[in-house]
């Protein structure tokens, strides 16, 4: 398993085993479409995908859904929340059959467990994993700040491109998930990728998006 998230590579063997002990440290699955998280929970567990596949996303009263992030193999979830102790105002579902590592940060960041080699690396990865969660938001929070259905498309496939390093790039959202993540009508999105297509600004099949100089 391709490790992208810093803090599997803190939970080296003999630190598993100790947070284990600790009851730290623990391993569960889930089916497609279970809930891991809900909004409301108030958690002190961080979540660390270990196969299959997550989404975060916000359902309002109305029960209009919005995707605000996507959590891949390798990658953690709820850090800001776990950290804070506060109700979690979003939802992390399955989009697939799911295994998740849990660090329990209550058990792990004890005062205790100071002395123990592992605890000052193991806090500043989490530090900084917080950080970064936050930036990815806050790229979130860019990409819907243009009004118009092509801005926040051009918007968001630009970062992706940024990111990678290419022009040609596969991005982690169907189109449903896309819509929502940019907050606009799947029908509306489709149109003006098409639109953009025929323009010869872009071309696509499926999740992959190649952008046109």
């Amino acid at each position: 398993m391709k490790e992208k998230n810093p803090l599997l590579a803190q939970l080296q063997p003999s630190v598993r085993t100790a947070l284990k002990a600790k009851n730290a440290l623990f391993q569960q699955h889930f089916a497609k479409g279970e809930t891991v998280f809900h909004a409301g929970d108030t958690i002190s567990d961080i979540g660390i995908v270990l196969s299959g596949r997550v989404i975060i996303e916000s359902t309002d009263v109305r029960g209009s859904r919005t995707i605000l992030s996507h959590i891949e193999v390798g990658q953690a979830f709820a850090e800001s929340y776990a950290l804070c102790g506060v109700p979690m105002m979003v939802d992390a579902v399955c989009a697939q059959e799911t295994e998740i590592l849990f660090l329990r940060v209550s058990a792990a960041l004890r005062q205790e467990n100071g002395r123990e080699d592992w605890y000052l690396p193991l806090t500043q990865t989490l530090l900084r994993m917080a950080a970064g969660k936050n930036l990815a938001l806050s790229e979130r929070i860019f990409c819907t700040a243009a009004k118009s259905v092509r801005a926040r498309v051009f918007t968001y496939l630009s970062a992706q491109a940024t990111r990678r390093g290419t022009l040609s790039f596969f991005v982690p959202f169907n189109r449903q998930q896309m819509a929502d993540y940019l907050n606009v009508d799947r029908s509306a999105l489709s149109r003006e990728l098409c639109r953009m297509r025929d323009e010869g600004l872009l071309t696509f099949s499926k999740n992959r998006f190649t952008l046109l100089k």
